[in-house]
């Protein structure tokens, strides 16, 4: 396959992002409060880093074109509704609905994004909307008065809603939304220097402490169970910016007992939690004991993440199923359709970057690189530029992506701002040392050393780096390239074609050359990869597999795909996949069998090896628009034969109960649908490997009329897809609710069998029974993916 431009060679050269001057931009404002802990690697301004030509300069492009397709007053809209001003813009859809709860918070993110790419480029379109919803938000805060609101308050949605909140009643986390909304006003304020979003954000954060010292400290902890994002987070950055202990006393508020307690003392209690609920709390956390030198806080970031990093996260650097955090020794019933959410990611890099400032470690940007590569550049649309919501690692599976003005989701709002700021961490420094933390093309101005550093390297097409050293003088400091865990082998360092003696480090740690460097200076880091395994946790045979950092991923084709946008983040997560193939050899060197495409750098091929056919492995990062796997089933040909026994047996059920079937119907089917007396509601179809199937979805459901036969003895043969799991529905018969199986969704092959018993005496008389599968409850409900529905003779299912 060719290889997309984004990874082809180049060579970076020293220059700026068109329109992009150094002295355009104010100094970041100084806080008013000193860190209590040293920071140790000092992240650099994004306006003293620009990218280079490749896969990450692409993909901050096509985000910078997504956000100015994006219109500030459609934004604004449900704020000045809210607070009876005029608004004759259209309003987004999805979660930015007038009618949904969460409303409002795209706009915080949309402000984040637009400061951080403005920060990054010196694009001014992006000052301008910075400047323009600022303005408008501030109109709506002023007239919150007016509107029967406290002064300060600021939403788009009523008070009322931090009320019910209080009082524990039924609502959609007002707090997570006002989050976003501050951290939006701080972004503006500390990236652009808009004033006037300083002024509103301490408005609004004076609302927040009436709100929260009105409240008993029992009342404040039980009403934390409801997601409130990083509220500590960003009222810490107010105390930071302005000094007043009150904002630090709010921060404090937000700290939930119930999560902070048990990590603090090394208690790893996040099963069935929501994931990115707690993630943001961490990350207040670490700005806690940065402002306060409280070591506890420094403890329960540490634990927290080493657990999740380290232990709880996939090949990908995500984590959780299903949006919660799961047992760690349970992955292998974790595998599906609904794994990492994107939001969980951007999290977790920002809490990894903020513990590395303090806590400089290798280990800490091995997991960053990780999830920056295999998740963060993956979620991302080449086509539209737009993200996905979960990421799924269900073998055979494909990614979902956002549509542009009707999803807004947490990835959305997260998705826009994770490609604006490729340029936070790539570098750090000390007072005497520059560290190089990741291998992307990018130039550096140390202002302090009066140095320009540039990397250019076509990583990780090529395993090699160079940093160019720039200057009117020398400069002495020592250059802290990181050693990846991953490499295969010691570095090479080279200065100006010279090889380094000195101590390149060990494999997860940095190598440290000290010298005075002269303008010129050229340093040539080599980078052993080679392809590697790592088994999915608690696992022996199913294995991701690795080319250096990065997770090369199958290449499936697309039967039966749809077309991969949506609006509703679950609408195409459930539908079924065909069968994958498995890696089948009882060879202990099998990967010798995995080999370079020619002429392609990252593209692999398997031979004899794949079974029934080999696959071609790419990084996951390039696969769109197509069915992929990045774990796989690695078998000894014993275990595949059994395998395809299992396959043959299922195959051999369903043709037996077509023989016997007093009636039958193929669900998606429209044919036979419609001579079954199909009826439904909220419900998709389609086809896959030759198989048309139907499920319901958001409490939906449909219906079949069925012949009975003249039979009373019989059951409802169901065939259903072999990946379902853990669906919410029942299954009725004139009204009847059948006895339904939960599912494990470990049927291998494609397709599995469920018979349900008809209850004695229900079909006695009648000539056809109504089959009903019906959602239950939830919004977030489904189906099995119905592929055949029979009624067969008690016996014969």
């Amino acid at each position: 396959m060719k290889i997309p431009a984004a990874i082809r060679p180049f060579v970076l050269v020293l220059a700026l992002v068109p329109g992009m001057r150094a002295a355009e931009f104010a100094p970041l404002p100084a806080n008013a409060v000193a860190s209590k802990v040293p920071v140790v690697a000092q992240p650099f301004d994004l306006a003293d880093v620009t990218l280079g030509p490749g896969l990450f300069r692409e993909a901050m492009d096509r985000d910078r074109a997504y956000l100015l397709e994006l219109e500030p007053d459609r934004f604004l809209h449900t704020f000045r509704l809210n607070v009876g001003l005029p608004s004759a813009a259209r309003p987004y859809g999805g979660w930015e609905s007038p009618d949904v709860e969460l409303r409002g918070h795209s706009a915080g993110h949309y402000l984040s994004a637009c400061a951080l790419m403005y920060r990054s480029t010196g694009d001014a379109a992006f000052k301008e909307r910075v400047d323009a919803m600022v303005r408008g938000l501030a109109e709506c805060q002023a007239a919150s008065v007016g509107a029967g609101f406290h002064a300060g308050y600021l939403s788009a949605f009523p008070e009322s809603f931090i009320d019910r909140n209080d009082a524990g009643q039924p609502v959609w986390a007002p707090w997570y939304t006002l989050h976003k909304i501050m951290a939006g006003l701080l972004d503006a304020h500390r990236l652009t220097g808009n004033a006037q979003a300083r002024d509103v954000l301490l408005r609004m954060a004076g609302w927040v402490a009436d709100r929260v010292d009105r409240l008993p400290p029992a009342q404040m902890q039980a009403s934390l169970k409801n997601e409130f994002g990083g509220m500590n987070d960003v009222l810490a950055g107010v105390y930071a910016l302005t000094g007043d202990p009150k904002h630090l006393h709010t921060a404090q508020a937000f700290d939930h007992a119930g999560v902070f307690d048990p990590l603090a003392a090394g208690r790893d209690e996040l099963d069935g939690l929501h994931a990115n609920t707690q993630i943001p709390k961490i990350i207040g956390a670490v700005r806690e004991y940065e402002l306060t030198g409280d070591a506890r806080y420094g403890r329960i970031a540490r634990f927290f993440w080493e657990r999740v990093a380290l232990h709880r996260s996939y090949a990908i650097g995500g984590d959780s199923d299903g949006e919660h955090f799961f047992p760690v020794g349970d992955f292998a019933s974790h595998l599906t359709n609904e794994t990492a959410e994107t939001c969980n990611t951007y999290n977790m890099l920002k809490l990894t970057r903020d513990l590395f400032a303090l806590e400089p470690d290798a280990r800490a940007m091995d997991f960053y690189e990780r999830g920056l590569y295999n998740h963060i550049l993956a979620s991302q649309d080449p086509a539209r530029g737009l993200c996905t919501y979960l990421v799924a690692l269900q073998p055979g599976h494909f990614k979902t992506y956002a549509t542009p003005e009707d999803s807004f989701w947490c990835c959305v709002g997260t998705g826009m701002e994770n490609h604006a700021k490729y340029g936070d961490t790539i570098f750090a420094h000390s007072a005497d040392a520059l560290y190089v933390n990741l291998f992307i093309p990018a130039t550096v101005r140390w202002r302090d050393r009066g140095v320009t550093v540039t990397q250019a390297t076509d990583f990780p097409c090529a395993n090699t780096t160079t940093l160019t050293i720039a200057g009117d003088r020398p400069a002495a400091f020592a250059l802290r390239v990181r050693h990846p865990a991953w490499a295969d082998g010691p570095l090479g360092i080279a200065i100006n074609g010279v090889a380094f003696t000195g101590d390149a480090g060990a494999p997860g740690s940095y190598a440290a050359i000290e010298r005075t460097w002269q303008p010129g200076d050229r340093v040539t880091i080599t980078l052993p990869m080679a392809l590697r395994t790592e088994p999915l946790p608690g696992t022996a045979n199913e294995v991701a597999i690795f080319y250096g950092p990065i997770v090369l991923a199958g290449k499936l084709g697309t039967d039966g795909m749809p077309v991969p946008y949506a609006g509703f983040q679950l609408e195409e997560a459930r539908f079924p996949d065909p069968a994958v193939p498995a890696l089948v050899t009882d060879q202990a060197g099998w990967l010798a069998s995995v080999e370079k495409v020619s002429d392609s750098p990252l593209v692999f091929r398997t031979h004899g090896l794949g079974r029934p056919q080999d696959v071609t492995l790419e990084p996951f990062y390039t696969i769109h628009h197509e069915r992929t796997t990045v774990y796989w089933s690695l078998l000894q040909p014993a275990e595949w034969e059994a395998r395809q026994q299992a396959v043959a047996r299922i195959a051999a059920a369903i043709e037996k109960g077509r023989q016997h079937a007093t009636d039958r119907v193929v669900a998606g089917d429209l044919a036979s649908e419609s001579a079954h007396g199909y009826q439904g509601a909220s419900t998709f179809s389609g086809e896959v490997s030759g198989h048309t199937w139907r499920e319901a979805q958001q409490k939906g459901s449909f219906s079949y009329r069925l012949a009975t036969g003249g039979r009373d003895d019989l059951a409802l043969l169901c065939v259903i897809g072999a990946q379902d799991r853990d669906r919410k529905f029942d299954v009725f018969v004139d009204d009847t609710k059948l006895d339904t199986p939960g599912l494990d969704g470990r049927a291998p092959g494609m397709l599995r069998t469920i018979s349900l018993p008809v209850p004695a005496g229900l079909a006695r008389g009648k000539q056809a029974l109504t089959v009903r599968f019906q959602c239950r409850g939830s919004w977030d409900t489904a189906t099995a993916n119905l592929f055949e529905c029979l009624l067969v003779p008690s016996g014969e299912g």
